[in-house]
């Protein structure tokens, strides 16, 4: 896969309902002690070409492995990383109605990311048995500090810098995205969601009591971004997913883009841009106009992932009529709001429900491009 840079019409973020057989046996290793990993990687070998078939089975131009070896959309990359650790503790993060199961990073040394990251064997396990274009999606720089508690860095050099701290992120990145690379990926997806987070006037509260300010965090992070890929290879497609939070089809945020949208599309180098669009709490299309003329795409949310119900295709054309005002028609295009399933747990919606979606995806591209 060497040569011109893919940029899709049609796409969806990575994430997919996990199998029966994959959570039954997730539970087997991980609490019960009674499956070994070998037999657990053997499972999820097989439930992820499936989930392969599926997705080729619909004509989706992507396919991922449907983070089917995952717990979390962030954490298990996360920690893979050195330095960084998960703790266990008693109360998770809040959502809409209920809470994260109690899952914190913690910062013990200086960062890296190791030359065995799991990762790296699963993209390429995705790569040898899938035919259309391999994407793995991994958390964006950002997550690491935004998703880090001030009490829980613990390496002092960090705790006294921030600064530091964000350049360490950045060189881990840039290794990171020459080691997918290097594994073959050609197309690498940076889930960083905490631009939209930022939008959110409780969550901008909430920096402000702890002394950091979120316009300073929100061009901070472009420029973490934006360094941590500048020197991909030219046949490297970059994507980047911005939402409000999503477990079992609950969110943890709300707000426009309008404070994040220049900084995204102008000042991250990023190549494919995936915006959550499905409900009010994203606010107005407005901020589309911010994207510059060029070869960027915009892969618009308006298929939401949270319920089964199929979006009228007259109402999607609309909503395209409407956003075309803001940014060329060529430059946009159609991925569900967010993935099936960003935790273990999965959204509230069927498997038949899920394929439903994709291939509403696939008609979508095809009635407006």
């Amino acid at each position: 896969m060497t040569g011109q840079k893919f940029i899709p019409r049609a796409d969806h973020v990575g994430s997919l309902l996990r199998p029966d057989s994959v959570k039954a046996a997730r539970k087997q290793h991980f609490e019960e002690g009674s499956l070994s990993a070998a037999d657990l990687t053997k499972i999820e070998d097989e439930a992820i070409i499936d989930l392969v078939k599926m997705q080729e089975s619909v004509g989706m131009p992507v396919v991922t492995d449907g983070e089917a070896r995952r717990s979390f959309w962030h954490y298990d990359y996360m920690g893979g990383l050195t330095g960084l650790d998960l703790e266990e503790r008693e109360e998770g993060v809040q959502f809409a109605g209920m809470k994260l199961r109690p899952i914190f990073p913690t910062i013990n040394g200086p960062l890296d990311f190791p030359d065995d990251h799991p990762m790296l064997g699963h993209y390429r396990y995705l790569a040898s048995v899938a035919s259309a274009r391999p994407k793995i999606s991994i958390p964006g720089p950002s997550c690491c500090h935004f998703r880090t508690a001030l009490d829980d860095i613990r390496h002092t050099p960090y705790r006294d810098d921030v600064e530091h701290l964000m350049d360490d992120i950045i060189k881990t990145y840039q290794k990171a995205v020459q080691a997918f690379y290097d594994a073959g990926c050609r197309y690498l997806q940076l889930d960083d969601i905490f631009f939209a987070y930022l939008c959110d006037p409780k969550h901008r509260a909430d920096k402000t009591a702890i002394g950091q300010d979120p316009d300073w965090l929100i061009e901070k992070y472009g420029y973490m971004m934006y360094e941590s890929i500048k020197d991909r290879p030219a046949d490297m497609t970059i994507g980047m997913h911005m939402c409000r939070g999503n477990m079992m089809s609950t969110h943890a945020a709300e707000g426009s883009y309008h404070a994040v949208a220049d900084t995204v599309f102008n000042k991250t180098g990023v190549d494919v841009f995936f915006m959550e669009y499905d409900t009010e709490r994203a606010g107005d299309l407005d901020p589309l106009g911010e994207l510059g003329k060029g070869s960027q795409r915009v892969m618009l949310g308006f298929i939401t992932t949270k319920t089964g119900a199929l979006e009228p295709m007259d109402q999607l054309k609309r909503q395209f009529d409407r956003a075309s005002k803001f940014a060329d028609m060529d430059q946009l295009g159609i991925a569900p709001q967010c993935g099936f399933a960003s935790t273990e747990e999965g959204n509230s919606i069927s498997v038949q429900e899920q394929a439903d979606k994709l291939g509403l995806v696939l008609e979508c591209a095809g009635t407006l491009w």
